[in-house]
This record gives C-alpha cells, sequence and structure tokens, in this order.
C-alpha cells in the first residue's frame, strides 16, 4: 500500500493519497485546490489517479476535485447524501458499505453524518482479507482530541441538533466499534474552525480517542449535543461560499499564472475603483508605512482563513507582498476560493519611500500606552477580536468581543468617530482587525501589541 499524508498548515487541512502498487491504482481523498503535490507523487510512485474522493461538501477550503479530474480524467465521489440534484458536475455517488477495491488494498465507505448529512468516513485495508482496517479517513467526523462541529450548516436550513444526533450515532455505531490500533486521520488539526479544541497531532488511533476525547466519552444524546456546539469558534464568513462552490462547476486553478505587477498609478486606479489592497507583509512592516486604506494580513500567519474573515470573495483584489511572494499569496487565497487577484504593487518599498504622500502608519499601543488611553480616554471602544472559546480565560475589562470572522459584518454595531483599540491574542488577528476598520472608515484605531497575553503579563485590568 501507498499512504501519503499532506498537510497543508495555514489551513490546517489534511489530504490523501492511497494507492496499491502491485495494481497502480490510486485514489485521492479531500485535495487541497493546487493539486501539483499529488500529480508528483503520483507520478513518483507509478500511480494513476483514478478516483477523487470527499468526505463531505467543504466548507473551509475549495476542493481540487475538479482540478484533478481535469489533469487525471478521475471519477469524483461524495456520499450518496450530497448527491440530491446539487452538484453542478458528473459525480459517482458512494452508498454504506460500499467496497472500492484497488488491487489488494480495500476502501470501505462509512456513512457518518453529523458534521454534514453527507460525510462519510474512509475505512482503508492493507489487505482485502485483513479483518479490521489498517485506518480511517475521518473527515470531519472525528479529529484528534475532537469532533466535527454540528452547527455549520444552519443557515442551509439544517439544524445543529438534528446534526448534533446524527454524529453522536456515527461516532458511536461505526467508529467506536472499531479496534483500538486502527489509526485515525482526520481531514483538519489544531487550528481549524471546524472543531473547538483540535489536538496538535495529525493522525491518532481509536483508542486513544476512546480514553481521551472528551466527546467520546460516555454520555447521554442530549449532553453529547450540548457539549459539542457549545463554545465552537465563530465560523469564517466564506464557509457558506465554499460550501457553495463546492457544488459547482467552476473554472480550474493554473498554479502557473503568475500575478501581473502594477505601478502605483494603476493600483490607485484600481482601489478607486472598489478593489482592496491587500498588504500580505508581517505587521511590524504593514505599521512602518502602507498604502492609505490598505488591509492587513501577514502572509506568515493563517493568511487564507483571516483574509476570508476581512474580505469578499466579489471583490477584486491588489497584493501587497515582499518580492517574489505575490505568486505564493494568489495561490493561497485560491484555496478557499478567492480568485479575484488582479495584480499586485511593484517594488512596494521603493514605491512607498519615493511617494511618501500615499503611505500611512498604523497606531500600535504597548499595554503600558493602552493603560495610559484608557485613563485618559474612559469612552475608549476596545474591541476583542479573539473566538468565544478565547475569551473565557478573561477579556480586557470593558472590551467588547467581536470575533475577527464577525467584525466586516458588525461595523455598523461600532461608533466609527469613537478612539478605538483591537487586541487578539498574541496581535496576528488585532492588526487585520485595526485595519479593517481603518479602511471603512474609522479615523482614530490602533491595535494592542502582544495582545490579551501581553495585556495580562503586563498586570492590566481584566473582567
Amino acid at each position: 500500500m501507498i499512504f501519503e499524508q499532506y498537510y497543508l498548515d495555514c489551513l490546517s487541512h489534511a489530504s490523501y493519497l492511497v494507492g496499491d502498487e502491485s495494481t497502480g491504482r490510486a485514489v485521492v481523498v479531500d485535495p487541497q485546490r493546487d493539486v501539483a503535490i499529488y500529480l508528483r507523487d503520483a507520478e513518483e510512485h507509478r500511480l494513476t489517479i483514478e478516483r477523487v474522493l470527499e468526505t463531505h461538501v467543504h466548507a473551509d477550503f475549495l476542493s481540487g476535485h475538479l482540478e484533478l479530474a481535469a489533469a487525471t480524467g478521475a471519477v469524483i465521489s461524495f456520499g450518496e447524501a450530497a448527491d440530491e440534484g446539487r452538484i453542478d458536475f458528473e459525480v459517482d455517488p458512494l452508498v454504506d458499505g460500499q467496497l472500492l477495491t484497488l488491487g489488494d488494498v480495500t476502501l470501505e465507505i462509512l456513512a457518518t453524518p453529523g458534521h454534514t448529512p453527507d460525510s462519510i468516513t474512509i475505512a482503508v485495508y492493507e489487505h482485502a482479507d485483513d479483518p479490521a482496517p489498517w485506518g480511517v479517513l475521518t473527515g470531519d467526523t472525528l479529529f484528534v482530541g475532537d469532533v466535527g462541529r454540528p452547527d455549520l450548516l444552519s443557515s442551509f436550513g439544517v439544524t445543529a441538533d438534528d446534526l448534533g444526533r446524527m454524529l453522536y450515532h456515527s461516532l458511536r455505531d461505526k467508529l467506536l466499534p472499531l479496534p483500538d490500533a486502527v489509526r485515525v486521520f482526520p481531514a483538519h488539526g489544531a487550528g481549524s474552525a471546524c472543531g473547538k479544541q483540535l489536538g496538535l497531532e495529525t493522525s491518532t488511533t481509536i483508542g486513544e480517542q476512546r480514553a481521551g476525547n472528551y466527546a467520546l466519552q460516555p454520555m447521554s444524546e442530549e449532553e453529547f449535543v450540548a457539549v459539542v456546539t457549545d463554545g465552537q469558534p465563530a465560523a469564517p464568513p466564506y464557509f457558506a461560499f465554499d460550501a457553495t462552490l463546492n457544488r459547482k462547476a467552476r473554472a480550474v486553478l493554473d498554479e502557473t499564472a503568475g500575478v501581473a505587477l502594477l505601478t502605483l498609478d494603476e493600483v490607485l486606479a484600481r482601489q478607486a475603483a472598489g478593489a482592496v489592497v491587500l498588504d500580505a507583509r508581517d505587521g511590524i512592516a504593514f505599521a512602518a508605512g502602507h498604502l492609505a486604506g490598505s488591509v492587513n494580513v501577514g502572509l506568515e500567519g493563517r493568511f487564507a482563513e483571516y483574509a476570508g474573515d476581512v474580505l469578499h470573495p466579489d471583490e477584486d483584489v491588489v497584493l501587497v507582498t515582499e518580492p517574489g511572494r505575490a505568486d505564493e499569496a494568489r495561490v493561497r487565497l485560491a484555496r478557499i476560493g478567492f480568485d479575484r487577484v488582479v495584480g499586485a504593487l511593484a517594488e512596494p518599498l521603493e514605491t512607498f519611500v519615493a511617494n511618501p504622500q500615499v503611505v500611512e502608519r498604523s497606531s500600535r499601543l504597548t499595554p503600558a500606552e493602552l493603560a495610559d488611553r484608557l485613563a485618559a480616554l474612559p469612552n475608549l471602544q476596545i474591541v476583542d477580536v479573539r473566538n468565544p472559546g478565547e475569551v473565557t480565560a478573561g477579556v480586557i475589562a470593558g472590551a467588547r468581543h467581536i470575533p475577527l470572522a464577525r467584525l466586516r459584518a458588525s461595523i455598523l454595531d461600532l461608533d466609527l468617530s469613537v478612539p478605538t483599540v483591537t487586541y487578539c491574542a498574541g496581535g496576528y488577528r488585532s492588526i487585520a482587525a485595526s485595519s479593517l476598520l481603518r479602511e471603512q472608515g474609522f479615523v482614530d484605531v490602533s491595535d494592542l501589541v502582544g495582545g490579551y497575553s501581553g495585556w495580562v503579563s503586563a498586570d492590566g485590568s481584566t473582567a
């Protein structure tokens, strides 16, 4: 058996190549949109990718099923519950208990609804006559230390209660009966918004999860639904967009296409016409000087996810990056379906130095400076952009909690005439938040360097 896991840190996303060395037949499970890595490894192992398996209709990234089908002729398969006349391209639906034979290597489809109605788990047998699977590819049904959240489809008319009850039975009827030694390979790891406390490891075993996963401990169905829906992170606004787009026949990604370099005048014209200038440099470089009206999400972090929080997929995007990184930024945005990159500013640093009239700096406050501002400005508007699970440890006294994923939709709930400070856990999300507020018309806006952890370390006032 050929088995490869591909882990994309910036989206906490895992995908898989499974093949039979004797026959050269292979499948890819839950592929990312840029598929060159699978094609490369398949060629290296002398495998033919003949099917793309989706464990569910993904919401947190744009899957590469169409890209792989275009490159290899592979058949695309979802669980049968996904194919109800709502998919725009040809699929071969999979039913519970169905066997897919690659040779001696055999895959068994297990219907495990709960995260979504169409969720499946793929049991991998190294040999067709093995009494138990070698491992299971659990998608978003079972994670390391967590299970898939059942509340993401409320906007599509499916309740968290209904899905939570499905998930309870899927876990207990399909996965927990498996032997302890069976390996578990989920679709996501720590940091994903598809759960609330995913572990750092990218694989585990049934036995380890039976012993240590909070959601697999003995409890009633009602208790399970309550515990798995409580404290979930705010769903990024692009999730609904991706869940819809993953059902559509869309343009495939050309990974080799470069980003056009634009002059300052061209960028300003694009910006005036409604394009968002997305500055993907780190927060320190952005704060030191950037094109007025830019939004900052640094490439060094969870770039695509947080860009999806502060941008809208229907907006044109002009990039500002360190030299040579514009193509990387374009592909990372494409992984969540944000394809409207219209160019990148050529030679940003030199352009900013030569044109100071279009450049502004960001206000960043140390904990001591924030304490001074609080003392001087009792009406200071403080916005905590962390997720719900993070604020349980405490907040800065007087802060208003609006997760970054909900900030753009909550602009009208804030007073743009009042001095404002944003903060997160460490500073990466807060400068994205402050830059978004400034782009939306806030005049006096800063972010807290070091975030809540820095504030607590400096003995700031908390609630």
